[in-house]
């Protein structure tokens, strides 16, 4: 995994690079209203990666059409940005957007609710997730395996009442959207490539989707 490996010169880039991201994220989510629906969305991230001199990470990669994804509900992730899927008060949507700066990749997503109220129970899955997302990040230190973050995540969801997605995992970022190592909501403390200076993950426990950590 020598390609994960970042200078600070690197790691810097890196940043610039999540610093314009969460600024698109940012303008996608105060658009998020009862009546919307994803393609608005779409248009709003468009707007605001050229205004920021970014690229898009997503659009074209393997083909896909768009600059976000964006899944509401029970929908988990990589759902594609349509006229037809009009948001409506109580859902939750995730909102993902990867931006290329300077040749280095940032990637992240937030899940938000559409208006005011949503049940107690999405509330709850919300707030678990993120939790465990902070637990993930606990454990991606230098020496640890890549099984002590899925572990931090798995038991902290598991513990309370929710499950983990086992098909999507993390993953290395940088030069390029996915790099090794992958990173899953699951695993064993001790088991899997350990983690070394320099090394930038996205960690991404579902539903809150990909966020991105600098080592």
């Amino acid at each position: 995994m020598a390609g994960n490996h970042k200078s600070a010169d690197d790691l810097e880039k890196m940043r610039r690079s999540g610093l314009i991201l969460k600024q698109v994220l940012d303008a996608v989510h105060q658009t998020v209203r009862p009546g919307v629906n994803t393609m608005d969305l779409e248009r709003v991230a468009v707007r605001k990666i050229k205004e920021l001199g970014a690229k898009s990470a997503f659009k074209g990669y393997h083909n896909y059409p768009c600059v976000l994804c964006t899944s509401v509900n029970e929908e988990i992730v990589h759902g594609i940005p349509s006229e037809r899927r009009v948001l409506k008060a109580g859902d939750i949507v995730s909102i993902d957007c990867g931006v290329v700066v300077d040749g280095f990749y940032a990637d992240s997503a937030m899940t938000v609710p559409v208006g005011q109220e949503i049940s107690p129970e999405l509330k709850r899955l919300l707030d678990v997730t993120e939790a465990a997302l902070y637990r993930g990040i606990d454990q991606a230190v230098i020496g640890n395996a890549v099984g002590n973050v899925g572990a931090a995540v798995q038991n902290y969801v598991e513990s309370n009442g929710f499950s983990v997605v086992r098909e999507f995992v993390g993953h290395g970022i940088g030069r390029q959207l996915h790099e090794e190592p992958q990173v899953p909501n699951f695993g064993v403390p001790g088991q899997g490539p350990l983690l070394e200076d320099g090394m930038v993950l996205a960690i991404e426990p579902m539903k809150a989707g990909p966020v991105i950590l600098t080592a």
